[in-house]
């Protein structure tokens, strides 16, 4: 399949199929306190859980409830507390300033995991000190140091891993050996290995409660136009897979600066996508939903904060969307779950990440508007 008919299959598979549901279904506009007209199904409510936490990023809960927050440009870590329970943040608390690029936060046995452009540090029984934080222990210090997609969205695996991206330091170029990859270490930093290649930019991934796999977000490349290549959401059930970048893209497309390459190469080895993303949608934070509150037919599935395109001549993204997954963990189908953050080309918000909270709602942040919405669900 070539470039041009590639780029008819998203629009003919991913565009219209949005379009109709939007057009067809009967979507909610429910706007919550402060926030813009976000449309979501029957029964779905939008709030603010949290406001002026600037630059809010990638987040983790810790098992006493406390929610810990990174940020990007900011260079801050937050703790952001609800201590009537009544699902509104009363207390917002800096851990950290002055850091790396401090996207990734995980949480284990006490620890807040942080991580910089280059290293990974921890906060010791941080829950206990959020207004005296100890000085953080560096765990790992080895990652590369550009900052062109070296920020770095962490998680702890199944296998008691901590799993760190490290994205290509390009557009399009071929990276060495320690970029465009999905690398895990163990959690006192040793153990150091690769878990899959040719990831262009990977800032989410979760793993499949049914069945303890990898699956994992990753950015397209620019300058192909509109609506070349998708993103992708993909399936690493393995270790040693390799995901086509920079060579291919999509459907196993030859990226048009290593044609030449391709052509004495078997680009079956490159395992295509689960699911084709919205061309240039920045899709970042993926969790497969776990709780209780959302109707059954959610349980197990995928959610997707697209942050939203930058340089595409007409926006799109700037939503979070929903990937169905049948009985076989096959993708049958992609659509919008909430949007409105962006109308008339206005952004009013960007999606980062996505937090399941211990009763079923979802937390999302935004970068853009320096909040944390929950997203509940009533019959």
């Amino acid at each position: 399949m070539n470039a041009k008919n590639l780029g008819k299959n998203i629009f003919s598979k991913i565009i219209i199929p949005l379009i109709s549901l939007v057009l067809c279904c009967n979507y909610n506009t429910n706007n919550g306190t402060n926030n813009p007209d976000i449309i979501l199904l029957p029964g779905f409510k939008i709030d603010t859980y949290a406001q002026n936490v600037i630059g809010a990023r990638s987040m983790v809960l810790s098992p006493n409830g406390i929610l810990y927050v990174g940020t990007r440009d900011a260079g801050k870590v937050y703790a952001i507390l609800d201590t009537h329970h009544n699902y509104k943040a009363d207390q917002i608390i800096t851990i950290d300033t002055g850091l790396n690029m401090p996207n990734g936060v995980a949480f284990k046995d006490g620890a807040l995991y942080v991580a910089e452009i280059n290293r990974i540090i921890r906060y010791d029984n941080i829950d206990a000190n959020l207004n005296h934080p100890p000085k953080p222990v560096v765990v790992f210090s080895d990652y590369p140091s550009e900052h062109q997609h070296g920020w770095k969205f962490i998680r702890l695996g199944p296998d008691g891993k901590l799993y760190v991206p490290v994205g290509a330091p390009c557009n399009i170029c071929m990276p060495d050996d320690r970029h465009g990859l999905i690398s895990r270490i163990n959690l006192d930093g040793t153990g150091y290995e690769v878990y899959a290649t040719g990831v262009r930019n990977s800032v989410g991934f979760d793993w499949d409660p049914v069945t303890n796999e990898l699956w994992f977000t990753d950015n397209g490349r620019d300058m192909l136009g509109d609506d070349l290549p998708p993103d992708e959401l993909n399936h690493a059930p393995k270790k040693g897979m390799s995901f086509g970048y920079p060579y291919v893209y999509g459907d196993n497309i030859p990226n048009p600066e290593f044609a030449d390459q391709d052509k004495n190469m078997d680009l079956t080895k490159f395992t295509k996508p689960a699911q084709d993303l919205g061309p240039h949608v920045a899709s970042l934070g993926m969790r497969f939903y776990t709780g209780n509150m959302f109707p059954t037919e959610y349980k197990n599935q995928i959610f997707i904060a697209e942050h939203g395109s930058w340089n595409r001549s007409k926006k799109i993204g700037y939503r979070i969307t929903l990937v169905k997954l049948d009985s076989a963990r096959k993708p049958i189908s992609y659509q919008p779950f909430a949007y409105g953050w962006l109308k008339d080309e206005k952004t009013f918000g960007r999606p980062v990440d996505i937090q399941i909270m211990p009763d079923g709602s979802l937390l999302v942040s935004d970068d853009f508007a320096n909040k944390i919405y929950r997203i509940s669900y009533s019959h």
